[in-house]
């Protein structure tokens, strides 16, 4: 009786520790257009940002996100695919509001 208490034990104990905890990874920019996340300095308009790139450090929420691009002086946006550092369509990510 206690051989198949500690096997009983020992199968939880592997089925547990074998299920994954990692998080998905976050989602900082809508699916389709805008799905590109940059940090940029130039916004023109609402509409065109120059001098942008890709965030110095991997985000783990939007908010740090934000956060990693205003410690370079720049806004967080969701981009176009940029072009040469021209970000020609962005947009605030979603759950920041206007910056």
């Amino acid at each position: 009786m206690q051989t198949s208490l500690i096997a009983i034990i020992g199968a939880i104990a592997t089925i547990v520790a074998a299920v994954p905890t990692n998080d998905p990874p976050v989602k900082l920019c809508p699916s389709g257009l805008y799905s590109s996340p940059q940090c940029c300095a130039t916004d023109v308009l609402g509409v065109a940002d120059l001098n942008c790139h890709s965030p110095s450090a991997v985000p783990f929420s939007v908010s740090n996100f934000r956060d990693i691009c205003a410690n370079g002086g720049q806004r967080a946006r969701c981009c176009v695919l940029p072009i040469l550092g021209q970000a020609v369509l962005c947009q605030t990510p979603p759950g920041l509001g206007e910056q």
